[in-house]
């Protein structure tokens, strides 16, 4: 059983929105910051932003502030990602992460 699954990613133009979410199992994943990342082709994984257990502090990179909103629903073991504004950089296989555990990862492709 995978831990953490992905899903929501797809094709969106420049400029577009899109959100992602990470189903987790809550056991142990309900009490775990958790974390999302990308990796665009050859480049490495890169931290996109994170949210802590309570969903009451959010953290970001840099090219994700403004942009893109991170949340956390606990009832549901759901954590969000909410992007807009897209651009062309964004195209990346995105993951979830808690603890050492990694999701399979959603690809979002931006194109022009």
């Amino acid at each position: 059983q995978v831990p953490l699954i992905e899903a929501g990613g797809g094709l969106v133009q420049v400029g577009g929105s899109l959100t992602l979410s990470c189903t987790y199992s809550p056991h142990p994943f309900g009490m775990y910051t958790m974390e999302w990342f990308r990796q665009a082709p050859a480049k490495e994984r890169e931290f996109v932003g994170s949210i802590d257990w309570s969903g009451t502090h959010t953290e970001y990179a840099d090219s994700s502030k403004g942009r893109f909103t991170i949340s956390r629903d606990t009832d549901k073991s759901t954590m969000f990602l909410r992007m807009k504004d897209l651009k062309s950089e964004d195209t990346a296989r995105y993951y979830c992460k808690a603890g050492e555990s990694w999701g399979q990862g959603t690809q979002v492709t931006v194109s022009s």
